[in-house]
């Protein structure tokens, strides 16, 4: 079992960057995969990166692609997603969630611990 907390989020203009951090408690962390996830009010949550477990795979919503980095340190139990030229389209709350599923996927049914999420806010 893996509890992931994240941290981050907060206000930036646009074309800013932010890095959200996700930090995760277990001897096992290295064994998930992790996502990255995102929310707005009344929308379903949407897939926004995933990384495999040795983080030599990374998955992007291809809207996103080029902008967004997400990464990992399994030495210090942390997945980062690193958001670039942000968007006013890219203000929700985005949620760190893990996987048994080694290769990571963008599936939101296949991942098991989540995070309370962080607000991101992007200002026009």
């Amino acid at each position: 079992q893996v509890q992931v907390v994240e941290s981050g989020g907060g206000l930036v203009q646009a074309g800013g960057s932010l890095r959200l951090s996700c930090a995760a408690s277990g001897r096992t962390f290295s064994m998930y995969a992790m996502g990255w996830f995102r929310q707005i009010p009344g929308k379903e949550r949407e897939f926004v990166a995933a990384i495999s477990w040795s983080g030599g795979n990374t998955y992007y919503a291809d809207s996103l692609k080029g902008r967004f980095t997400i990464s990992r340190d399994n030495a210090k139990n942390t997945v980062y997603l690193q958001m670039n030229s942000l968007k006013p389209e890219d203000t929700a709350v985005y949620y760190c969630a893990a996987t048994n599923i080694g290769n990571g996927s963008p599936n939101i049914d296949e991942y098991d611990y989540w995070g309370q999420g962080t607000q991101v806010t992007v200002s026009s």
